[in-house]
């Protein structure tokens, strides 16, 4: 079987003929191949515990005789990208760049989103900035918006768009979508409807999602009659395009109107045209029915699911959190044990749900012997820091400083050992409130705080001179 070497990826000369022959020799199956996907994924998956880099575990993957392919770095980069682990994704791309890999332009424009996601949108515009002039096409105006809209910047994903139509690159209901979602973080559900009347004018087709969004902008202005308008249209206009996810949209719509016989009836439609490997329409069954309130369908819902081999991690998280919202604890207790009992790996989400749960109960020391197993199973290995902010609000909430102090200083010793992370802005409110209260400068004692922890504070994202109330 003869193989284009050219698109095989190596460190240098030496391991590029040592791939074309292993390859030419093999002459690998697609089966081998997908192993080989498969190996290589979990390596680079697991660099963060091995002390390696991403560079360091493909070059060592390929002086191992392994054939390197672009296509197989292209999933791996996807895959990782889907469970958030953007740097190793991005480290990747860069490791491709380096060897002076042609980019195709989903390439560009992957690796400017994984730019963004991991160093910010400054940096993702330094880098779009930086591209040749035929690698700036719609995919790479496109997901450029997407950061604007992502990071909430109006002015900039305007001003984009507008270019973007002298360039005659809105042809797809892509950047619509993107400023509607956009408009609706902004809380300005009103601007979505004109938007979808431009898509119109242009003669651009409607994805699921579009209709989604357009939907949820009625609802956002609590015009129900207007969302189930657009529900009506999308029947007759593109009924292909629905799915159980259109069903699950409206029924959300719904629970959030408390209209709980309707929200059932959606339900029920999503039920219909779920597979049932689709995990992720019964783990929205399952919340939906939360909201309604009614809990014999969320258990029957839940013991269909556990028929169905091999119950996963997030299968268990939704299930708690949907006993956390009908304040089920008994039930949500009986459910956290069947999962220690079979879990393979100690996940601190759920975790976490159980210690929310016994604390919106005042059950605290229940949720502190929760917290002691964890930190035990896990070898003291985190992070903890989001279960330290759930502690800290409860105490706060309590009047208890002494306590919340300690859980922060916790999570902050904690920090260097986990990049990025910073508390959360409903924290820093929460102890600027409590402090101005008691007549104290809060800005100073959380600097101080930060201080004597090697904490740098400006990375933390809330102005310590706005006014805490604010929001």
């Amino acid at each position: 079987m003869k193989m284009n070497c050219g698109r095989l990826i190596s460190g240098g000369g030496r391991m590029l003929r040592q791939l074309c022959t292993a390859a030419t020799r093999l002459g690998q199956p697609e089966a081998k191949r997908s192993a080989n996907d498969v190996r290589l994924y979990r390596k680079l998956s697991a660099v963060n515990m091995t002390g390696r880099t991403v560079s360091q575990t493909l070059d060592q993957y390929i002086l191992e005789g392994h054939v390197l392919r672009k296509d197989e770095l292209q999933r791996c980069v996807r895959e990782l990208r889907k469970y958030r682990h953007y740097r190793n994704a991005l480290e990747i791309m860069e490791w491709l760049k380096v060897r002076g890999t042609a980019f195709s332009a989903t390439d560009f424009a992957l690796h400017l989103d994984l730019v963004s996601s991991t160093k910010g949108v400054a940096a993702a515009e330094s880098y779009f900035n930086g591209l040749p002039l035929r690698a700036k096409n719609n995919f790479v105006y496109g997901t450029l918006l997407n950061c604007y809209c992502r990071g909430l910047m109006e002015d900039k994903a305007l001003a984009l768009f507008e270019n973007m139509n002298e360039l005659s690159f809105l042809t797809s209901d892509l950047p619509f979508s993107d400023l509607m979602r956009l408009y609706m973080r902004l809380g300005k559900p009103e601007k979505v409807p004109p938007l979808i009347d431009n898509m119109k004018q242009r003669k651009i087709s409607m994805t699921a999602p579009t209709y989604h969004i357009w939907m949820n902008s009625y609802a956002s202005l609590n015009d129900i009659e207007g969302a189930e308008r657009v529900f009506e249209e999308m029947k007759k206009e593109d009924a292909d395009k629905i799915n159980w996810l259109t069903h699950s949209n409206l029924a959300a719509i719904y629970v959030k109107a408390k209209l709980f016989e309707k929200a059932e009836s959606a339900l029920k439609m999503l039920e219909k045209l779920a597979r049932p490997q689709e995990r992720e329409a019964y783990h929205y069954l399952l919340s939906l029915y939360a909201g309604t309130g009614n809990q014999g369908e969320v258990y029957r819902v839940w013991n269909y699911l556990k028929s169905v081999p091999s119950v996963t991690d997030m299968s268990y998280l939704t299930m708690l959190q949907s006993l956390r919202r009908l304040n089920d604890i008994e039930g949500l207790a009986k459910c956290f044990e069947e999962w220690k009992s079979n879990c393979i790996s100690y996940d601190m989400r759920l975790v976490g749900t159980v210690i929310s749960a016994y604390l919106s109960q005042d059950l605290c020391e229940e949720a502190l012997s929760v917290f002691e197993e964890a930190i035990k199973r896990r070898e003291g290995k985190g992070p903890f820091a989001k279960t330290h902010e759930t502690f800290i609000l409860f105490y706060l909430g309590k009047r208890k400083e002494e306590l919340a102090v300690h859980h922060l200083e916790a999570a902050l010793s904690e920090a260097k050992d986990y990049d990025g992370w910073s508390p959360s802005l409903e924290v820093i409110l929460a102890f600027l409130n409590f402090y101005e209260e008691k007549k104290i400068d809060g800005a100073e004692k959380l600097r101080q705080i930060f201080k004597n922890h090697n904490f740098d504070d400006h990375c933390l994202q809330v102005d310590f001179s706005a006014d805490v109330h604010s929001e």
